[in-house]
């Protein structure tokens, strides 16, 4: 799987991107390096492996001319394309883009009517009242042009889970290769899957540890050694990122396991129940007041001292779930395995890469049940939002996939845009004539919570729609989610019967864990979907099944964990009565 030097190439050409759009150049040229960004960041593959074959112009809106550009950046770590660009851009207004939800337009605004050209100064003018003055910009995006500045000087260097898992996961294979390792798993934050990563944290046991150290810190993706003792090794990658290991004997590796995976209010916890029963516990083990120890060679041995039971890593934040360990009551959570299908993917019929054959093909090849052909509606024509004619060219389509993959059932799916006022793109008519219909919100992401609210409740109590797509519209460290009153939305999809998602892009992850839980609880359904752009992408499910993990979900609670037969029953429009085909 693709690590850190895969976003660090995506980066480099959104930051190409950037740079043009600055510059007031055409538009299609934009677009043409920020497409290429969004294909490296969804690969699950390593970039470099791809440049090593020669391939790199196999990858979608991959060209000659960005090729060369990627080459010259994968090779030598340096880009004279884009370093002259730099010099064409004030650095100041580049620097402004750092801010989540600050695009180049607004960079360019700022600069050429305030002469803003730092973070600093753009905190001073938002104080100010400053910027409200100016064209487009009113009382509400200064306010939360400021918030946004505020949470990125308090949040820190985090990685997205999926990069972190990913660059994570080859270590791990590394790891488990050394002669001197017995096992090793991940810890930390990363075990619990949240959904963004400080260092990432691994553990191994072995009864030659300086040894394992030793070879850890010279890995050749090693640029730089923070740290190297006789159990800890601390390394920065290629890619920024800092990797930490820490070595226990054998006999001590579940005490280790549950000590370095967290979380930290969960060990206090941990640590508060062992003081009450006169044990002491640690990274080592659980010892009597005497010395003796009675626990620590497996997590479960640590957790039955305590008289609780094992707790999935994804639980542990200290919200209910040693309660629960406690009474017997931890929720049997879903898992990739109970995943029958994909409800909402896109093809290049919109704005995807692949045919709607290959996704079929990939859906078939996960062994999946059914899958849906969600592609985008018509108000999206920017991206080939699909008119009434396309609609119907694609359903023939369909139909005639169907007869050669009978072994899968194909759904015809649409993701329809929610206007402003609610309405949808398409009549009630139109919208009977799919399997499956998502209603995402796209556009007017700025409204108020009451309009909003109002906007949202008022699509999903559209008889005709079955998930409501991406529901808080959040962009992890980019955008924040929009005003909504998210529990009057969860009480409607609950009457209605509309499944709320978990939409499982790496940069959404939406609904976010805490949300799920809450709908969760309040008696909403659930669907996992990968909202796939290519093919590769249905491996982003993984991500959405950890989501919902975090958020206590089980299979009982996920609609695409239906067998074909009751996911048909609930899919079901007014006056219908589906069965397999």
């Amino acid at each position: 799987m693709p690590g850190a030097e895969n976003a660090a190439t995506v980066e480099f050409l959104d930051n190409i991107a950037d740079m043009l759009e600055i510059k007031g150049e055409n538009t299609f040229r934009v677009r043409a390096y920020r497409d290429a960004a969004r294909q490296i960041e969804n690969l699950t593959e390593d970039i470099q492996d791809i440049l090593r074959r020669g391939e790199l112009r196999s990858i979608p809106g991959i060209g000659e001319g960005i090729a060369e550009k990627l080459t010259e950046f994968l090779t030598t770590g340096h880009s004279e394309y884009y370093e002259n660009l730099k010099k064409q851009v004030n650095p100041g207004v580049a620097e402004l883009l750092t801010v989540p939800g600050i695009g180049p337009k607004k960079a360019r605004l700022f600069f050429d009517a305030l002469g803003i050209d730092s973070v600093e100064k753009l905190q001073e003018a938002a104080r100010a009242h400053r910027l409200s003055s100016l064209p487009r910009i009113g009382e509400k995006t200064e306010a939360n042009i400021l918030a946004s500045i505020e949470r990125m000087r308090g949040r820190g260097g985090r990685t997205p889970l999926a990069p972190a898992y990913r660059a994570a996961e080859k270590f791990l294979l590394q790891l488990r290769e050394f002669p001197e390792v017995e096992k090793a798993d991940l810890a930390g934050s990363l075990r619990r899957m949240r959904e963004t990563i400080g260092d990432l944290d691994l553990i191994a046991a072995s009864n030659q540890p300086e040894a394992v150290v030793d070879r850890f810190v010279h890995l050749p993706s090693a640029i730089s050694i923070l740290a190297q003792g006789p159990t800890k090794g601390s390394i920065i990658t290629s890619g920024n990122l800092q990797v930490d290991l820490r070595v226990v004997k054998p006999e001590e590796y579940g005490a280790g396991l549950q000590y370095f995976t967290g979380s930290k209010p969960h060990n206090i916890r941990i640590r508060t129940i062992a003081e009450g029963k006169g044990l002491k516990v640690n990274e080592y083990g659980i010892f009597k007041a005497d010395g003796e120890r009675i626990a620590g060679e497996t997590e479960e041995s640590m957790y039955r001292a305590l008289g609780l039971l094992w707790m999935p890593p994804e639980l542990r934040e200290d919200r209910g779930e040693i309660e629960a360990a406690r009474e017997g009551a931890l929720p049997r959570l879903v898992e990739p395995s109970h995943i029958k299908g994909d409800l909402h993917v896109h093809t290049d019929w919109s704005d995807g890469a692949n045919s709607p054959e290959e996704m079929i093909e990939a859906a078939r090849s996960r062994g999946y049940q059914y899958i849906a052909i969600s592609d985008h509606s018509v108000s999206m024509g920017f991206i080939h939002g699909l008119t009434q004619e396309r609609i119907q060219e694609q359903r023939a389509l369909i139909q005639t996939l169907q007869k050669k993959y009978p072994q899968i059932k194909i759904l015809h799916g649409i993701e329809v845009n929610i206007r402003g006022d609610g309405s949808l793109d398409y009549d009630d008519q139109t919208l009977a004539g799919f399997d499956v219909v998502t209603a995402s919100v796209h556009s007017g992401l700025g409204m108020n919570k009451q309009k909003m609210t109002e906007r949202i409740i008022r699509a999903i109590r559209n008889p005709y729609v079955n998930i409501f797509g991406h529901p808080t519209g959040r962009i992890i460290g980019k955008r924040e989610p929009y005003e909504v009153d998210l529990e009057a939305v969860i009480r409607t999809a609950t009457e209605t019967g509309v499944a709320l998602e978990i939409n499982s892009q790496t940069d959404r992850l939406d609904l976010k864990d805490t949300d799920a839980r809450l709908a969760r609880d309040m008696g909403a359904g659930l669907c996992i979907n990968s909202d796939a752009h290519a093919a590769d992408q249905l491996d982003l499910m993984f991500f959405g099944v950890e989501t919902a993990r975090r958020g206590w979900v089980t299979p009982g609670d996920v609609l695409n964990a239906l067998p074909l037969n009751l996911l048909l029953s609930r899919l079901a429009k007014p006056g219908q009565v589906r069965r397999v085909a």
